[in-house]
């Protein structure tokens, strides 16, 4: 698939109206700084060694999801609004040279940016395994269940569509796969005449969902085992609170794994007294009848820590 497919899909006219104002905002942001994008993330330093210090001045987010994400060598990632290219360049150190990284961007500022700074990343590294492509969040220039890791940093609250963007996910992700997610988030529905205003809506204010919202979405889209942070608050705008949210999901196939259901037991160990997971509440040091698809989501990713599983 080329990196310019997903660019000929028809759209209506509204949809087209605010993904150009996106567009040129970001294409401005990609020459020169912008303080007002998003929120200020911060980076471990160890995870920058081998990034040019050009990615950083571009870098517009709202929290790391990679860093996060427990990537494994050899594992194939996608982050979602690439942007200057800093979530892939961390992620292709993780992921080594027989793992796979793309950035999936719509700005060709921005993605002529990161293919640029690709360069002396793939000579720090002395292996290539990243490649940035022209594509929408809505129709992801990537093919069907090839793809471990899904992220995107404060980039889906741009999307008018955000119910497709769900589906393309759920559509790349491997069987077993995760998405990790850091947006913005809002404590109401955001009104309609701040939806309508260009500038808010490139400053991740106006496409902002609620967090109920955020995880129907998710839901409707057949992920499971959503795992929550908040990370912090970011601003107030118009009396309305917006918060950094981190938000994991995962893709279980109910074709591919046995219904055996009430086999497993697990014992959830901290940090919290308790959590709810999916409907059920684990009591912090109780042991909880589960079933098999449970047992396998929280035995992985940032869950794993959490439970002790038996059967």
């Amino acid at each position: 698939m080329n990196d310019t497919e997903s660019c000929c899909d028809s759209k209506s006219d509204e949809d087209d109206v605010s993904r150009n104002d996106v567009q040129r905002f970001y294409s401005k942001a990609a020459i020169s700084a912008q303080d007002n994008l998003c929120c200020p993330t911060e980076y471990n330093p160890v995870e920058l060694s081998h990034i040019p210090k050009e990615v950083l001045e571009i870098s517009y987010g709202c929290g790391s999801p990679v860093g996060k994400a427990g990537l494994q060598e050899g594992q194939t990632m996608v982050d979602l609004g690439s942007g200057g290219g800093i979530d892939c360049f961390i992620a292709a150190k993780h992921v080594g040279k027989t793992g796979h990284v793309y950035g999936i961007d719509m700005t060709e500022e921005m993605l002529s940016i990161a293919r640029k700074n690709s360069e002396q990343v793939v000579k720090n590294l002395g292996y290539d395994n990243i490649k940035f492509k022209q594509g929408f969040l809505e129709n992801i220039p990537i093919e069907d269940t090839c793809v471990d890791l899904v992220t995107s940093n404060c980039v889906i609250n741009l999307s008018t569509k955000k119910n497709e963007v769900f589906k393309e996910i759920y559509r790349i992700l491997k069987p077993g796969g995760h998405f990790l997610i850091s947006d913005i988030i809002s404590e109401v529905e955001v009104p309609e005449i701040m939806k309508n205003n260009k500038e808010l809506w490139g400053e991740c204010v106006s496409g902002a969902l609620t967090l109920k919202d955020f995880l129907n979405h998710a839901r409707d889209n057949l992920f499971k085992g959503l795992h929550i942070q908040k990370d912090y608050l970011w601003k107030e705008v118009e009396g309305i609170k917006f918060y950094s949210y981190t938000i994991e999901g995962c893709k279980f196939s109910s074709d591919e794994m046995s219904i055996d259901k009430n086999s497993f037991f697990a014992i959830y160990t901290g940090p919290f007294d308790s959590v709810f997971f999916d409907g059920t509440r684990f009591q912090l040091g109780e042991t909880v009848e589960i079933d098999k698809e449970t047992a396998e989501i929280i035995s992985s990713y940032s869950y794993k820590d959490q439970f002790i599983i038996t059967n």
